[in-house]
């Protein structure tokens, strides 16, 4: 009599990593555009969210935008890009 040891294959999916989108300060976009870049662009960005991003990137040299997946940030930091200010994305660890 023989035992077969069965191989159970993982069939959770892994789950892609997600990325920052950030807003680095810039000395020629005023505060006004900023804001309205962000509020228009960014999913769920209220007026007050969208000041506090702006003043943490005046103040810190970078602020956080967004928190999501890959492809969807890659799109945020070129629309932000796309309105003359300046945005990288890094993976959000």
């Amino acid at each position: 009599m023989s035992v077969e040891t069965i191989e159970q294959r993982s069939t959770s999916r892994k789950l892609a990593p997600n990325y920052r989108v950030l807003l680095h300060n810039d000395d020629f976009n005023s505060m006004e555009h900023v804001v309205q870049v962000l509020m228009t662009n960014i999913p769920h960005m209220s007026e007050t969210k969208a000041i506090s991003v702006m003043m943490e990137a005046h103040q810190n040299e970078m602020a956080l935008v967004i928190v999501c997946n890959q492809e969807h940030a890659e799109h945020y930091c070129d629309v932000l890009k796309s309105h003359g200010l300046t945005s990288t994305i890094e993976p959000a660890e």
